[in-house]
């Protein structure tokens, strides 16, 4: 099957036709991490405070399954742009193959640690307890989740957008019904707590993997998964893992932050963690979004980019930085103006709140910003250069949100944590642009 229309229609509507479709799958998506910490929320505090320190190490997981798939991607993208079908199923065969071995060690290595991290963090008991309650059940999921990324990641490849967005929607739609009829129980069903929200995420991401063995089978999808090719070869290994390593980094970054910031912000109160945590829960609408739009530009600026098409790649760049920031911008008039309403949905202390307006409102002032760091990182790892796009990254989650956190902090208060975003990004967009213009210059 043919993909000659990524570099013959016209810009705009080409990628509003793959982008839309990751908008919309992704906003459900977000709906459901707040509808899921929301039903966690009403089981206790403690409950939601154990979800928000499990929550770095399953976005490391989950960080591991979207970045190599991203890998698979982009080379996938790259090779049927420059007409290698050969070369395109054996990288999505090969790319499936070791999705599956990541899963499964992931899910071992994370069950056993998890005690251990927790009480890195606190020595309520409570807390611990339902933190590992929680992530026994969820980590079983693994190999369910890095195959189900895997095979989103080829879908997108090929420009099948709206079985990824079908496939994302039914996953997320059923953990939401499922979080309440799971956690308190129903008719026959018992109340399981936090194993029966970490039952309906798992329930959920299984569903979407098996919709897109459906419709794999069902007809040719433009790329093959064949048990001929399963076996890897050292020469598409090193592509794989040269744009999966870097995307892996980029993504699992956060979790790292987060860990960081928890470890600062609990000398102050477990106020401030509490309102750290459902921050991330909020931002996820618009970081979602902005992916949603990146998402189906990576296939596009891969294509072309293998192509020799090179003006189109910065076309689709500067449109999807245009759409990146009016996303940004949306949320942070939202972020300005309700505030209080957004901390009202995780808690009702009163203390609480006003943290959590404070917060929201600092850290909203860099989120148009961001744009430039978001847009380049995605373009980066669709051309297939995935160490600069790590070095974006590192400069928003790493090298200098952590320092400015911890200085701030020391010297404003647990306020100052607030401050250090706004200041990252602004920093980290003119790396971004740096590194990007030299990256696509040396091509």
């Amino acid at each position: 099957m043919e993909q000659t229309y990524m570099k013959e229609r016209p810009v705009f509507p080409l990628l509003m036709g793959m982008a839309l479709p990751m908008v919309v799958s992704m906003l459900v998506n977000a709906l459901y991490n707040i509808v899921d910490s929301y039903f966690v929320s009403q089981i206790s505090d403690a409950a939601f405070t154990a979800l928000s320190l499990v929550y770095p190490v399953q976005n490391f997981v989950n960080a591991v399954g979207i970045g190599f798939g991203v890998g698979i991607n982009a080379v996938i993208a790259l090779h049927l742009g420059a007409r290698e079908q050969r070369l395109a199923d054996e990288a999505a065969s090969q790319g499936m193959f070791l999705a599956g071995v990541q899963g499964a060690a992931l899910s071992i290595i994370c069950v056993a640690i998890m005690p251990r991290f927790l009480a890195m963090y606190t020595d309520d008991e409570a807390i611990i307890d339902l933190g590992v309650r929680y992530s026994t059940v969820v980590f079983l999921f693994g190999v369910m989740v890095s195959l189900g990324v895997g095979f989103e990641k080829v879908f997108q490849a090929v420009g099948r957008m709206k079985v990824t967005m079908l496939s994302l929607m039914a996953g997320a739609v059923t953990n939401i019904i499922l979080d309440p009829i799971l956690i308190f129980g129903l008719g026959p069903i018992p109340a399981m707590g936090m194993e029966g929200a970490a039952l309906a995420t798992g329930i959920g991401q299984t569903l979407s993997f098996v919709i897109y063995v459906a419709v794999y089978f069902h007809g040719p999808i433009g790329v093959r998964v064949s048990w001929r090719l399963f076996r890897p070869g050292a020469r598409m290994c090193a592509r794989l893992y040269s744009v999966g390593v870097p995307a892996v980094l980029n993504l699992a970054l956060p979790s790292l932050l987060i860990s960081a910031l928890n470890a600062i912000l609990a000398v102050f109160s477990a106020a401030y963690v509490f309102v750290l945590g459902f921050y991330y829960k909020l931002q996820t609408f618009l970081y979602l979004s902005a992916n949603g739009i990146v998402q189906g530009m990576r296939p596009l600026v891969g294509y072309n980019y293998g192509a020799g098409e090179y003006g189109r790649v910065e076309k689709l760049y500067r449109l999807v930085l245009a759409l990146c920031a009016g996303i940004m911008a949306l949320g942070t008039a939202v972020f300005l103006v309700f505030p209080g309403e957004l901390s009202g949905l995780f808690t009702a202390d009163a203390e609480t709140l006003a943290i959590g307006t404070r917060a929201l409102r600092i850290i909203s002032a860099g989120f148009v910003v961001s744009a430039v760091s978001v847009t380049s990182c995605g373009a980066l790892e669709g051309l297939g250069k995935g160490a600069a796009s790590l070095v974006i990254s590192l400069c928003r989650c790493v090298v200098i949100i952590i320092p400015a956190a911890w200085l701030l902090a020391r010297a404003f208060g647990p306020e100052g944590v607030w401050h250090a975003f706004w200041i990252t990004e602004l920093a980290s967009a003119g790396v971004s642009l740096l590194v990007y213009r030299r990256s696509v210059r040396r091509g």
